[in-house]
């Protein structure tokens, strides 16, 4: 039985590395245990890690799902200086998503549900998590 899970992203500069991410995600790491490593608890159980080292190529893109995916890409593009990324859907994909990338080449992206009932009750499952 699988309970949590961890997916890692490598960066030349773990100390702009960790200051990047903690923009993207609105606050500190949730967990530093040694230099070249920071952990934030995305939601619970879902951790990401980011780790001193080389990208990999190719890989991802990790999605977070947000509730604002537009609101969310002008904070991007205001606070990260990220390029504006595009957002598509498609009619039988019941989320509008859009990628983009970290200054390590990481591949990230965002995606919101376009039915906002399913949306609230994917958010109160996550809720009564905690």
């Amino acid at each position: 039985m699988i309970i949590e899970m961890t997916t890692q992203v490598r960066v030349q500069d773990v100390k702009e590395g960790q200051r990047w991410y903690q923009i993207l995600f609105n606050r500190k790491p949730d967990f530093i245990p040694h230099e070249g490593f920071a952990e934030w608890e995305i939601i619970s159980g879902c951790w990401l890690q980011v780790a001193e080292g080389v990208a990999s190529e190719a890989s991802g893109p990790l999605r977070f799902g947000v509730t604002n995916i537009d609101s969310e890409r002008e904070r991007l593009i205001r606070e990260l200086g990220i390029e504006k990324f595009e957002i598509f859907s498609r009619e039988e994909v019941p989320v509008k998503w859009g990628t983009f990338s970290d200054p390590w080449g990481n591949r990230l992206g965002f995606f919101e549900y376009l039915d906002k009932k399913e949306e609230k009750k994917r958010i109160q499952t996550v809720m009564d998590a905690y």
